[in-house]
């Protein structure tokens, strides 16, 4: 009999444990996987603060999305960041490990040249990448299916700068530096052949190196020229922060404007007074539209103040999140034509891409006044603010 008994027992807790690993072996096979979303962007570095505003961005998206309830058919989102540290190389490394990581998308990245390798990168394994901040036209230009641009492009933006040097400042005379990027020497070019043919002389068009902080010999250059206006395409704030208090104590005193890299909140921050009245070209981001309330609630109760490109990156990964659920799958090419029908208001713009991947470019000038950035002169109107 207890025999018997010690072989019942036996019996039932060997069926228990069957059931459960059954059991549990189901479960794991019917749970819904999780989706991952990268971003690449320099998170170290001298351009860590654009590349963190970045990665949050996509962040704050992915936080809306899931708190609506998430996406049908996956069990949770969540962001995958990498570091590109705006270098051609490292960008490389850190699609590959994007690419290990199995992200079906990439939000990034930051610096053009970077951009560029590690889209192709990404595109031999059809994964999307969506840029919030890259501007140089060859991004959207060599024919990749899966890459998109939420932000401008450089030759709308020099243009933009050019037309309001001739018909609002009445410039006459510009001196145009440059750090040999790809973005930043793109735009220092695009500028210089827009102002010569806008009937504006180029006093000079110098180049420094990424990373200098000592600008002496080529402010005594625009000094001793005397341009009317002072044009600095850096690809980050806080070199053109350097710049901006250098010229001024070395006595510069040309009209100052930047592109789109040097527009951040570390500008004032770092150049104080000194970047007072200076002018730089950005997108024109309305903060009172009700997709800028909504993403900036979002993004401020989880980080400090957004940056520059905060919105337009939290603007790519709401695109690729929506488009996904349109898609009900992350098919790259069927995600990419429900990116291609779409159209919403977003926190930086409305947000629609044509076939090749662009989203329009929308320029403001704005201007430091009072410690801040204010919207002065909107390029599509020809209109002051």
């Amino acid at each position: 009999m207890k025999r018997l008994i010690v072989l019942g027992v036996a019996m039932a807790a060997l069926a228990l444990v069957l059931a459960g690993c059954g059991g549990g072996g189901e479960e794991q096979k019917q749970a819904d996987p999780v989706l991952k979303i990268g971003t690449l962007s320099p998170l170290t570095g001298p351009y860590a603060a654009d590349g963190n505003d970045i990665r949050q961005g996509a962040e704050a998206a992915v936080a809306v999305i899931k708190a609506q309830g998430g996406l049908p058919g996956f069990s949770d989102i969540v962001v995958v960041p990498a570091d590109s540290a705006c270098d051609p190389k490292q960008a490389v490394a850190a699609a590959n490990k994007l690419i290990n990581d199995k992200v079906p998308a990439v939000i990034g990245a930051y610096c053009s040249s970077a951009t560029i390798p590690a889209s192709e990168t990404l595109a031999e394994e059809d994964i999307i990448m969506i840029t919030p901040a890259s501007t140089s036209p060859a991004v959207t230009e060599r024919g990749l299916p899966y890459m998109f641009r939420t932000c401008g492009r450089d030759d709308h933006q020099a243009p933009a700068a050019v037309k309001f040097m001739k018909e609002v400042a009445d410039v006459k005379s510009v001196f145009i530096v440059d750090d040999k990027t790809t973005y930043s020497q793109g735009m220092a070019d695009g500028v210089a052949a827009a102002a010569r043919e806008a009937g504006i002389e180029v006093l000079g068009h110098e180049h420094v190196n990424q990373g200098d902080k000592d600008f002496s010999a080529v402010l005594t250059m625009v000094k001793d020229r005397n341009p009317d206006l002072f044009y600095i395409s850096l690809q980050n704030s806080s070199s053109g922060a350097t710049m901006v208090i250098q010229a001024r104590r070395m006595g510069v005193d040309a009209i100052l404007m930047g592109q789109d890299a040097v527009f951040h909140p570390k500008l004032i921050e770092f150049a104080k007074a000194d970047s007072e009245g200076m002018f730089c070209t950005f997108g024109d981001i309305d903060t009172s539209t009700q997709g800028y309330k909504d993403f900036l609630a979002n993004y401020s109760s989880k980080y400090s103040d957004p940056g520059a490109y905060s919105a337009y990156s939290y603007d790519s990964a709401m695109a690729y999140l929506l488009a996904v659920r349109a898609a009900g799958t992350t098919d790259p090419a069927k995600v990419r034509e429900e990116l291609l029908k779409l159209s919403f208001d977003g926190a930086s713009k409305k947000v629609s891409y044509d076939e090749k991947g662009d989203s329009g470019s929308n320029y403001t000038v704005y201007q430091v006044k009072d410690g801040q950035f204010v919207p002065y002169w909107n390029s599509l109107t020809g209109q002051k603010y």
